[in-house]
């Protein structure tokens, strides 16, 4: 397992628009159908990644609570498949429902959507405003697969509270770590 850093683009960053396959409901979708009122959360993931199961069921909890509030979430797969079969769009839409994902799970087959958010690793998180501007990327928390830190989403949901209440993120932003993204050759 590969501990790959996000890159950290700048804040103040226009989200990419993107037009997805979304493995679940089999319908494609646009960042217009996923965003938020408030904000937007884009998660970078994949099924296999094991920092990516580290925090699944945060994930989850996490998009239930602010979805209330007006936070759009969207998780986007980019992995090459042909190398990666466990990541495949039928895989995505299997692990989407056996982990409950209450966001779509789009498959970024040419990987051109990661590229041009310059995502590098799984989990690789971005939350954008209502203007879809970057606001914060990068780590849901410390937690790590064996670093005995419990998965509690702080940074993540700090960051969506000092949107929703209007407030700015002073907080460091620390980069995710993670698998790298499994680029096509």
């Amino acid at each position: 397992m590969a501990n790959t850093p996000s890159n950290m683009i700048p804040l103040g960053s226009k989200a990419p628009h993107f037009s997805l396959l979304d493995t679940v409901s089999g319908n494609t979708l646009n960042l217009n159908d996923i965003k938020g009122k408030l904000g937007t959360v884009v998660m970078f993931i994949c099924n296999h990644c094991p920092f990516v199961i580290h925090v699944n069921t945060e994930l989850v909890n996490i998009a239930h609570t602010y979805s209330k509030q007006g936070i759009g979430f969207v998780a986007i797969s980019s992995n090459d498949v042909a190398n990666y079969p466990q990541d495949g769009p039928d895989k995505m839409k299997t692990h989407a429902e056996k982990e409950q994902y209450p966001f779509p799970y789009l498959y970024d087959e040419t990987q051109t959507v990661a590229k041009a958010y310059d995502a590098a690793c799984t989990p690789d998180l971005y939350v954008f405003d209502s203007g879809l501007k970057l606001i914060y990327r990068g780590q849901l928390d410390d937690s790590r697969p064996g670093n005995g830190i419990p998965v509690t989403g702080h940074d993540l949901r700090h960051a969506l509270d000092c949107l929703i209440a209007g407030k700015e993120n002073t907080s460091i932003q620390k980069p995710s770590i993670g698998c790298n993204i499994k680029w096509k050759q």
